[in-house]
């Protein structure tokens, strides 16, 4: 038996976007993306973590960024037309996106919110990114992700 498909793989299936399903077993420690490149035995610099702000005067915005790198919320609200950004508390999460700390994926969320993209991801044949679940992860080329959900790829992130 495969890979149980979630709903991210069920959207990318309906547009017909080429992809590879990954999962591993979900401890607490996966929750940041270095932890599970390296149980992938792959780069942290493909694995992309989704994370959830809320601007100032634009609500939630979504930005998405290499696993090794940390998000630059100045840049962020600057890319997004916000004067301020701040994450979005966790217990905000699940009611806001639809989904939960360590499986928030850009794909699937209850509203499309405006997503940014690390524009280290244009140079990169596939990234990683949550499969919308604990413990899945979803590889695709940024390019069709950016055919999937309206993203801009930005500089919004430096190399911690």
């Amino acid at each position: 038996m495969g890979i149980q498909k979630t709903n991210v793989g069920r959207i990318l299936d309906q547009r017909k976007i080429k992809y590879k399903l990954y999962q591993i077993p979900f401890q607490d420690k996966h929750i940041d993306a270095v932890t599970v490149a390296i149980d992938l035995g792959l780069p942290p610099e493909i694995i992309y973590k989704t994370l959830v702000t809320k601007g100032d005067k634009t609500g939630v915005v979504v930005a998405c960024i290499p696993g090794n790198q940390e998000l630059d919320l100045k840049l962020l609200a600057k890319v997004s037309q916000n004067k301020k950004m701040e994450m979005l508390p966790i217990k905000d999460l699940e009611s806001v996106t639809g989904y939960i700390r360590g499986g928030c994926s850009p794909i699937g969320m209850k509203k499309q919110f405006p997503t940014f993209i690390a524009d280290v991801a244009e140079s990169q044949e596939r990234i990683l990114i949550s499969a919308g679940k604990r413990g899945f992860q979803v590889g695709l080329n940024p390019q069709a992700l950016a055919e999937v959900i309206q993203v801009q790829f930005v500089s919004i992130s430096r190399t911690m």
